[in-house]
Order: C-alpha cells, then structure tokens, then sequence
C-alpha cells in the first residue's frame, strides 16, 4: 500500500480568499435579510391596523420572524464583539 501525503497538495480544497471579502459579503447579505424581514414584519402589523388584512395570525408570525432573525443577529454581534476583545488582550 504506497503511503499517502499528510498535508493535502496544493489546488485542493475550497479557494482561499486573502481578505475576507466572503465573510463581509455574507454578513452584509445577513444583515439585508434581518432588515428585509423588518421591513415585513412593519407592513404586515400596519395592514393589520388599517383593515387591509385580516389574518392577524400572518403578522404575528412575520413579527417572530423578525423577533429571531434580529435576535441572532445581535448573539453574532457579541460574539464579534468579544472577539475582538480577547484578540485586544493578547500580548505580543
């Protein structure tokens, strides 16, 4: 049985970006859909309000949307944050 590299060659795997641009792409991408689902979540309690929709269950559930999505995106906040701390309390 020939023995195989421990190291994967070079060419193999997922692509490699040298700045980040993926990550800041999909935050902002993540951002839009929180802001979007806000957006919803607003116009669906207004036609509530006004008698242009009668499925209060509708709007409800737009809200909670809303609520989790806005929810997550202030745990992934924190979570930035607090690396970014302990990233500040490394000693070089």
């Amino acid at each position: 049985m020939p023995s195989q590299p421990v190291s994967p060659s070079p060419g193999k795997g997922a692509p490699r970006t040298s700045n980040g641009a993926d990550f800041t792409e999909k935050l902002w991408k993540a951002l839009e859909e929180v802001n979007n689902l806000q957006k919803e979540a607003d116009q669906a309690i207004l036609d509530v309000a006004l008698g242009k929709e009668e499925n209060l269950h509708r709007a409800v559930i737009a809200l909670e949307r809303a609520n989790l999505a806005l929810g997550l995106a202030v745990q992934v906040r924190n979570k930035v944050i607090e690396a970014y701390q302990e990233i500040m309390r490394m000693q070089v």
